[in-house]
């Protein structure tokens, strides 16, 4: 497990300034609330009126007023944008970073397999994800004691349990991406994280495009479909961990056959 470890400690300040930036917008989004549950009546009404913006973001099928409806609007879109771009920041460049510095060479005269470089990087993706959530979930339900106002650990659970799945399932993408890289490509992780996000948009806004939560993760971490049902899709949430998986078994492929430069 050295290497494992090994990956935990460079990530370390990563994991940290991500955590903390997250965590921060976060805190000041939940003791923003009791202030916005006071003008809940205008805020609705300048909601309704925005048309396909407020459809893009969910706002049209939740109540703002209500610490659930608020925290999936802006708290959610906190959770998954910036834990999407974590995620894809974390994975994207874990392998193609030994061939960008050069270690490659000195690490493969080692007496380990590929495959198990391969699963020590990928257990290191993910401890550092899961570690974040476990954080920012404890951080949120302090943050809403705090405020006076009884948690809602059901909705809070799945609200959370979709983002981190959202994110396993743009790491395990990313990690497949990084084996056919030379070079860190965060760009494309963020890009790739961003797209998704856009995808979800125009899905929310069109009838006619709602096939592309088939596509993007973010399509199972709605915050209104999650509220409105009381549970996740389970389709959508199956068809994003077998992308996931599938990003991971590519990633293996490609990197036990590739010529390491």
């Amino acid at each position: 497990m050295t290497l494992f470890f090994h990956e935990l400690r460079q990530g370390r300040k990563a994991l940290a300034v991500w955590s903390g930036g997250i965590g921060l917008l976060l805190a000041i989004c939940i003791f923003l609330f009791p202030e916005m549950k006071g003008q809940v009546d205008g805020l609705n009404e300048v909601f309704s009126s925005m048309g396909s913006f407020t459809a893009a973001f969910g706002m049209d099928r939740l109540n703002f007023g209500t610490l659930t409806g608020f925290y999936a609007i802006e708290c959610g879109n906190i959770l998954g944008l910036g834990g999407a771009f974590y995620a894809s920041f974390c994975a994207v460049g874990i392998l193609a970073k030994e061939e960008k510095d050069h270690t490659a060479e000195f690490l493969m005269t080692h007496p380990v397999s590929r495959v198990r470089v391969l699963t020590e990087k990928l257990a290191a993706v993910l401890a550092q994800i899961l570690g974040m959530n476990v954080l920012l979930f404890a951080l949120a339900a302090g943050c809403i004691a705090a405020i006076g106002e009884p948690l809602p650990w059901k909705e809070l659970w799945l609200l959370h349990l979709a983002y981190t799945l959202l994110q396993l399932e743009l790491a395990g993408i990313c990690f497949g991406i990084s084996a056919f890289l030379r070079r860190g490509g965060f760009g494309v992780g963020l890009g790739l994280a961003a797209m998704l996000y856009f995808l979800e948009l125009v899905a929310n806004i069109s009838e006619k495009a709602e096939f592309l939560k088939y596509i993007t993760p973010f399509g199972y971490a709605e915050g209104a479909d999650i509220l409105e049902q009381g549970s996740l899709d389970g389709g959508l949430v199956a068809i994003g961990l077998a992308l996931g998986a599938a990003g991971i078994a590519a990633g293996y492929w490609q990197y036990t056959h590739k010529d390491l430069h």
